[in-house]
């Protein structure tokens, strides 16, 4: 691997009931709690068209995770094979970036509320994008 250094910079963080990651759910569809996305004050402009009911990719950085890595049994499932965390979604990784599909539920300035999150409390937010029609 090159020594090429990146800034990513959070746009916000959650505000979740979950604080333990240790029992938070692998997945949002499997009974993650509401949620809310706290964007800064200077996001408020990239925020401002989102609305209820839209589909959103959140993309966050996995700060409670290990870097260092390389291959997981899928699930903490000792009995399944060991398989490279290129082909699970373990959140411990060489860059530890998180993927969520949420349903915005409210928007409230730089408050929205969120269905499906099941990123803990305090996790920072790097972007927010759009779900496409035919996106899965």
């Amino acid at each position: 691997m090159n020594d090429d250094r990146y800034t990513l910079r959070p746009v916000g963080r959650v505000e979740s009931p979950l604080t333990d990651p240790g029992v938070a759910p692998k997945q949002g569809d499997e009974g993650a709690p509401e949620a809310w996305l706290v964007f800064e004050e200077g996001i408020a402009p990239a925020v401002r068209d989102l609305r209820p009911g839209a589909d959103l990719l959140v993309l966050t950085w996995l700060d409670r995770a290990r870097r260092d890595v390389l291959a997981v049994h899928p699930r903490g499932d000792r009995s399944r094979p060991e398989t490279g965390v290129f082909s699970t979604r373990s959140p411990h990784r060489p860059n530890p970036i998180g993927l969520h599909r949420v349903r915005v539920l409210d928007v409230d300035g730089v408050r929205v509320r969120v269905a499906d999150l099941e990123a803990v409390h305090g996790t920072p937010v790097l972007d927010v994008k759009p779900v496409l029609d035919g996106e899965r």
